[in-house]
């Protein structure tokens, strides 16, 4: 309700709304997604359906945030690898499941792994439908390569194979090939059956690999490192709330200088690990840092590009968490996501490896010069306000060098993004 252009939501006690109860579920039963006005825009992009809904997050958590729109874009064709963590436990409740289906009955396709080896499994996922996918792609080339095969069977194959790495483009595709083969069955082809049996296989997949700081930046990097290295065609989101979140606010090494943790009650003293510059290094690697308070186009760019790119992608999400202690509470996360860019303490930008390609800078600074200010912003923070009155000596000196990291790190993203290719 607060992020509302409009101010059209009002928050209310669930009760008073308990009168409405038929009206939602007709809206639930007879209200479809808006495919004809649905588009990559902010506001086009949210006439899609969610299928992330009802999760038992924290009130005004913005993990859940990002994985909706998520939903929104990919939802259908999704695969989730979920590293075990808040996002686990939202993401997969005993009982429930707060992802939800089209009307066609697709949806994400979730998978818990272990912190250690989430990114693994998520790419385990892919490589095995990679496999079953290339074993039916191979099976309905020799059909259509038959002389028994119709022109009609033909053109959809080719359809099929002119889209093959486009998850958008493919699934239409994919269902007209299918339509194909299931009249390629009915007229006693041995082979089709067989394909047909596997379908589900044969439209391109977005395969995603969710986690919190915890387990990309500390006890899964490991594995991320791996995963991207590969070069395989898997997305990677992180929900950087720069805290293991929920294990009850341990300092991870995304804990920045001067925060206040469990691990680091004195503030912390190093600074924060540089996983996006570590990632770009690789140069074949979708990377972006995305603060949707503060810049939602932004945001949906990165997150359409990193799909689209037909190799490893990572998104960076910045978080605000109920363990920040935000001065308004967790109502106000969006606009906590506004102040943290607006101070530099967090930097929104893409580096796009397909630029490289077309002698562009792969780098994009999609953030302005700092207008606020960084003191301002962390001392609206109990997680770094509180370091004031227990060791106020202490917290200046760190504050200082947190801010100067701050500074350092925006020039030398500037610099990157003013680089000729």
């Amino acid at each position: 309700a607060g992020v509302c252009p409009t101010k059209a939501l009002t928050m209310v006690p669930q009760e008073q709304e308990a009168a409405q109860q038929d009206v939602f579920n007709y809206m639930v039963a007879n209200v479809a997604a808006k495919e004809d006005v649905a588009d990559l825009t902010v506001k086009g992009s949210q006439f899609k359906k969610p299928l992330l809904e009802f999760s038992g997050s924290c009130a005004g958590c913005a993990e859940t945030s990002y994985a909706r729109l998520i939903t929104q874009l990919f939802g259908d064709r999704m695969y989730i690898s979920n590293a075990t963590g808040c996002s686990s436990i939202w993401g997969g409740p005993a009982a429930t499941s707060p992802y939800a289906t089209t009307a066609e009955g697709k949806g994400p396709a979730w998978a818990n792994s272990l912190f250690e080896d989430n990114a693994e499994h998520g790419l385990g996922m892919y490589l095995g439908q990679k496999a079953i996918r290339e074993r039916l792609i191979a099976q309905v080339k020799g059909m259509a390569e038959s002389d028994q095969a119709s022109e009609s069977f033909k053109a959809a194959f080719q359809a099929f194979l002119d889209t093959k790495d486009d998850s958008t483009a493919n699934a239409p595709a994919a269902k007209a090939l299918i339509a194909e083969l299931e009249k390629a069955a009915a007229e006693g082809c041995p082979v089709a059956p067989a394909v047909l049996a596997e379908k589900e296989y044969l439209s391109k997949k977005s395969v995603w690999i969710f986690g919190g700081d915890g387990w990309a930046y500390d006890i899964g990097f490991g594995g991320v490192d791996h995963a991207l290295a590969s070069g395989e065609d898997i997305n990677i989101l992180v929900f950087d709330t720069e805290v293991y979140s929920n294990t009850g606010g341990q300092a991870s090494k995304s804990t920045p200088v001067g925060s206040v943790a469990q691990f680091a009650a004195a503030g912390k003293s190093v600074k924060k690990k540089d996983l996006a510059s570590i990632m770009m290094s690789y140069g074949y690697v979708y990377v972006a840092q995305v603060a949707m308070g503060a810049d939602m186009n932004q945001c949906l760019k990165a997150m359409h590009e990193a799909e689209s790119y037909h190799g490893p992608s990572i998104v960076i999400a910045y978080a605000p968490c109920i363990n920040h202690g935000i001065k308004g509470g967790m109502g106000v996360s969006m606009n906590e996501e506004k102040k943290a860019v607006a101070a530099g303490y967090w930097h929104t930008f893409r580096f796009d490896p397909r630029r490289a390609d077309n002698g562009e800078n792969p780098f994009q600074l999609d953030s302005k010069k700092p207008s606020a200010s960084y003191r301002d912003f962390i001392m609206g923070e109990v997680r770094y306000n509180s370091l004031t009155r227990a060791f106020p000596q202490r917290a200046e000196q760190l504050f200082e060098k947190a801010e100067k990291y701050a500074e350092e790190k925006y020039e030398k993203f500037a610099h990157m993004a003013s680089e000729e290719e």
